[in-house]
């Protein structure tokens, strides 16, 4: 019995293995199969990549800086998208997204911090 490609039909030559004949018909094949869930999770991994990298384009000085909201606000961070939360012993919150994280002070600061 000869295998077939599950992509094309094609008939596959090599490995016993094999489940496609070429790379072009496996990604098609693994696209289509994950197509229904792409989008939410492309969206919100676009958020949290652009996140980090307005947190990334402000210069740390020992770890850390200070900002304000706006300037934030006005790089396009989107305060609804982190990774994870950090809470010291003390009750403060740090906010996350990946190894950068803020902590909201007084009159709209933020500190910008990366976790090492």
């Amino acid at each position: 019995m000869e295998r077939q490609c599950l992509e094309c039909g094609e008939p596959i030559r090599g490995r016993v293995d094999k489940k496609f004949c070429s790379d072009y018909c496996r990604n098609a094949y693994n696209n289509k199969l994950n197509k229904d869930s792409k989008n939410l999770v492309r969206n919100i991994n676009n958020r949290l990549r652009k996140n980090y990298r307005v947190l990334e384009s402000f210069p740390l000085k020992d770890g850390k800086t200070r900002t304000t909201k706006t300037r934030l606000l006005d790089k396009g961070f989107d305060f609804e998208y982190i990774t994870n939360l950090y809470t010291t012993k003390k009750g403060t919150t740090y906010y996350f997204v990946y190894d950068l994280g803020y902590l909201p002070l007084e009159n709209d600061y933020y500190m910008i911090v990366k976790r090492e």
